[in-house]
């Protein structure tokens, strides 16, 4: 390793600009990037609905346009002069700029139905890949400029800090966009201000070359001042691309399934994303060493408890939040500790850089875009969770007896977990999880030993978790699970369930088949609005946004039609499949049909006037779908439905409070609503008949007057906003409904 510095002597200073404008800009340039992701993701919602999947593209995406960036510093550095550097990038930006304001581009046209996940990376591109990718490669550039015109001093902190400094911008401006900006501003406004502060970062980085331009003349401001670094190896270079995809790898598969199987509440990807900031910061706030014992301890700890958790959806969602992101939190931390220790002298900075962010890009990419075609699980992130453990340190030293009986328990003893479907108590199965994980701990310095460990327990975990579901199938909107069960009521029944999410119940049996069941039940909320309609009604016209399992088209007369709006082309094929469940081909009694697409897209080419009833029944799932729940979207709505006609948003969430915005959203369309409150009995089983929350909404206030003597259904109080395409506030929704708990 080389000195950064050429002399003994105090290195010659430029005059000008401060160190801590550096500092500024650095901060702000990441601030910038890390509010265009959220704020963009929220514009292209409306295309693809509220899956999961769309973040974590969009995170992949995000990715490749910083590993463009950085490809663009790293070439800039071929310019010997930092004034000329600064001069060049400066016009880059300003060109970047010729695609803003702030808007996704309609250039693609819909999303396309065989490849939404390619469509959405190139909207992303066409839409904010230039000021993004410029914005990107700033702070390397920076730092590099700062290492050039402010050489380390003997001792002090040379220009890697403020790759600290950049993280924390990103981590403050990624928690105030739910909590601050998005609450406080429109969509629109939010890109004018967007694009506007894009335009004062451009004018500072300007300042910054003209205080550069009009600096005496230094050998430091024009000279290479820092001695020539070794090449680096391609053994370096790929340690530095693996330590940087395993944490990227992790933050996608982490906050997929923690949206996906733990809870369904929205914006939760923002603390996997803070988390795995925060790891950069301490990591590059100082001189990177090696882990202690506590961080190599912990880790083991917590990773070996996140995989047995990964599949074990009985424990309470706190706990697994808990457990889930201490894993990722401590196993990220590793790798880029791991990461800073390996960095070359700031001669390579750019270098380094680059093969960070192409680790970046395979890690995102493999969960983005190969996982989903290659497992029909979330495997990657119980995999990769495994593998990252390679970055621990090793003894070096070959296993004793001892060590290798241990090794070999720790083998053993789980097997029986391997055999699918083999009735094994909770007990039981904990205690032969734990013993791997023990051994695990005994063995702690041996990298190997204890990656083989932790493999058995993730695959002993998977296996026996996987028990539970007879078929699993996945798609860019998420996993559907199927599986079967008995009860009591209803006798053996089959379910359908995204996550921890229940999307439908059928039973088997042929006198209860088709039984509406759950949220659909006779006396529960769905089940009343389906009676009181066919009751004044001869014969309807219905479309149900959201389709699940398509219990719903077991209320469909002879005289009756159904149009089923579903996003995921997965479900349509389970729920018309009458070998999996038979409520759309079997129970209803009239014509069913499905359109593919995003219900909003999907209505606007549907007749004016031409429904009886409508559900939307889309708020229950693992993300929501905001767009679906604004005043544009219940206006679109009414518009489809009869002057009579009655709207019914099926709102039921467990960790939102969406009857207050919805209500709202209905007197801003210009509506009447009733708010539906439907609570069952502890002595009610789950399965035959839910609770539930729903919004009757109609043009015509007489058309809600058969509801007036139904107790669950009263006139709305509220004192929320309407939610708009421009405005909404779910974070206010998640506060409003924990503080309706407590």
């Amino acid at each position: 390793m080389t000195s950064v510095a050429t002399t003994e002597a105090a290195p010659a200073r430029v005059t000008g600009a401060a160190p801590w404008v550096f500092v500024f800009a650095v901060f702000a340039s990441a601030a910038l990037v890390f509010l265009a992701e959220p704020m963009i993701a929220r514009m292209v919602l409306p295309a693809l609905g509220g899956s999961p999947a769309i973040w974590n593209t969009s995170l992949a995406f995000f990715q490749v346009a910083l590993l463009t960036g950085y490809g663009y510093a790293h070439v800039l550095q071929r310019l010997g002069s930092v004034r000329m550097q600064m001069a060049v990038h400066v016009a880059v930006l300003a060109l970047a700029a010729l695609v803003l304001p702030l808007r996704v581009s309609d250039l693609l046209g819909a999303p396309w139905e065989q490849a939404p996940a390619l469509w959405l990376a190139a909207t992303l591109a066409l839409s904010i890949g230039p000021p993004f990718a410029v914005l990107s490669a700033t702070a390397p550039l920076l730092q590099a400029w700062a290492a050039r015109l402010y050489p380390t001093p003997p001792g002090g902190r040379d220009a890697y800090a403020l790759y600290a400094a950049s993280n924390l911008g990103s981590l403050l401006a990624l928690a105030a966009y739910p909590m601050l900006v998005e609450p406080l501003l429109g969509l629109h406004a939010q890109a004018l201000w967007w694009s506007l502060a894009y335009g004062g970062f451009a004018l500072l980085l300007a300042a910054l070359a003209v205080t550069a331009r009009h600096a005496p003349p230094s050998p430091v401001a024009d000279a290479e001042p820092i001695e020539a670094a070794p090449p680096s190896t391609w053994r370096q270079r790929l340690t530095w691309m693996l330590l940087a995809a395993a944490p990227a790898s992790l933050l996608a598969g982490v906050t997929a399934h923690i949206t996906a199987d733990v809870a369904s509440a929205p914006f939760l990807w923002v603390i996997p994303l803070e988390l795995y900031l925060l790891t950069f910061v301490i990591a590059f706030v100082g001189k990177a060493r090696v882990p202690p014992t506590w961080l190599l301890l912990l880790q083991l700890i917590a990773v070996a408890g996140a995989l047995v958790l990964v599949s074990d959806l009985d424990t309470p969602w706190p706990e697994q939040l808990a457990g889930q992101l201490s894993a990722f939190f401590l196993t990220a931390m590793l790798c880029h500790q791991t990461l800073a220790a390996r960095r070359p002298p700031v001669g390579r900075l750019t270098e380094f850089y680059l093969w960070m962010s192409l680790g970046g890009v395979l890690g995102g990419s493999f969960n983005a875009f190969i996982a989903p075609v290659i497992f029909d699980e979330v495997w990657e992130y119980p995999i990769v969770l495994v593998l990252a453990c390679l970055a621990r340190p090793t003894g070096g030293r070959p296993l004793t007896i001892w060590q290798t009986g241990f090794l070999a328990a720790g083998l053993v003893w789980p097997i029986p977990l391997l055999i699918p479907r083999l009735p094994i108590p909770d007990e039981v199965r904990s205690a032969l999880l734990l013993v791997p994980a023990v051994m695990a701990l005994m063995l702690h310095q041996r990298r190997l030993a204890v990656v083989g460990l932790l493999a058995m327990i993730a695959l002993a975990s998977e296996v026996n978790g996987m028990g539970r579901y007879r078929e699993h199938h996945r798609s860019f909107f998420g996993v559907a699970h199927i599986t079967e069960q008995s009860t009591e009521a209803l006798g053996t029944i089959r379910t359908m369930v995204h996550g921890t999410t229940l999307h439908g119940a059928q039973a088997l049996s042929e006198e209860k088949e088709c039984q509406p069941t759950t949220y659909y039940a006779p006396h529960a909320l769905i089940g009343q609005v389906f009676a009181t309609e066919q009751a004044r009604r001869p014969g309807m016209r219905i479309a149900a946004v959201g389709l699940g399992a398509g219990t719903v088209a077991a209320f469909v007369r002879p005289t009756d039609s159904m149009r089923f709006f579903e996003i995921d082309p997965v479900v349509g094929r389970i729920a018309f499949d009458p070998s999996k469940f038979s409520f759309v081909k079997g129970c209803a009694k009239g014509p069913v049909d499905l359109v593919l697409g995003d219900a909003r897209v999907s209505l606007t080419r549907e007749p004016a006037s031409s429904y009886d009833l409508m559900l939307v029944d889309a708020f229950s799932s693992d993300s929501v779908p905001t767009h679906l729940l604004t005043t544009e979207a219940l206006r679109l709505y009414l518009s489809r439905l009869k002057p009579d006609g009655v709207l019914v948003l099926h709102l039921s969430n467990r960790n939102l409070a969406l009857s207050g915005p919805a209500a709202a959203t209905a007197k801003a369309a210009g509506a009447t609503a009733r708010v539906g409150m439907h609570w069952t009995t502890a002595e009610t089983v789950y399965y035959v008949e839910a609770s539930g929350v729903a919004l009757l909404v109609a043009r015509n206030p007489a058309a809600l007057e058969a509801y007036n003597g139904l107790t669950d259904w009263t006139p709305p109080q509220t004192h929320s906003r309407p939610w708009t395409d421009d405005y909404t506030n779910v974070w206010g929704a998640m506060i409003d409904h924990f503080r309706s708990l407590y």
